[in-house]
């Protein structure tokens, strides 16, 4: 793995955060708080399990196993009503804690071995086990999202039947060397 490709997951996580972030802002706390039924997770239990496994997972990464024994999984899913502001809170200090680390990754310390729940990982190996996650359960607010907002639903990428005039637009562009997600994180 190099810092350039560490540089491209950086990015990729910022575009699946900004596809949850414009989702949770289009809904108000008793949509967050709503399940289909009793065995699916509203959007506020996703939040809270990506919260908990942002924060477990890249604070003290070098150092410390990624499943911290403070974090409780379980208690993640457990079916309440969440406090919108509480919700926020909790899921903007998760993703501080990934930027950070993401931030100081180097040449020096990119071949560390990092652990999560006692299994080894090359650094690549963590991040990538946790950009298959978090888009994972990404895609799961997003659903739940448009599911809710039904008619209101507000397109998060490329608008439906809007296929041919997106890819027209960059077919008219000079070839870039440019990542996929920069027309999304500049909007």
């Amino acid at each position: 793995m190099t810092i350039q490709e560490v540089q491209g997951i950086r990015k990729q996580f910022e575009y699946y955060r900004m596809l949850a972030d414009k989702t949770i802002l289009l809904l108000s706390q008793e949509e967050l708080n709503w399940q289909y039924n009793e065995e699916s997770n509203s959007i506020a239990m996703l939040m809270r399990h990506l919260s908990g496994n942002l924060a477990s997972r890249f604070t003290h990464f070098f150092t410390e196993d990624g499943e911290k024994q403070w974090r409780n999984r379980d208690q993640e899913f457990a079916i309440g009503v969440y406090d919108r502001h509480e919700l926020i809170t909790n899921w903007e200090k998760g993703w501080a804690i990934l930027f950070e680390t993401l931030d100081s990754i180097t040449s020096e310390n990119i071949d560390t071995v990092v652990k999560i729940r006692n299994q080894d990982h090359t650094v690549g190996e963590a991040l990538y086990r946790q950009l298959a996650h978090y888009p994972y359960h990404i895609g799961q607010i997003v659903y739940i999202g448009k599911l809710i907002k039904n008619q209101a639903w507000q397109s998060l990428s490329i608008p439906r039947n809007k296929s041919l005039v997106y890819n027209q637009e960059k077919f008219n562009n000079p070839n870039a060397d440019t990542h996929f997600t920069d027309d999304y994180l500049k909007k």
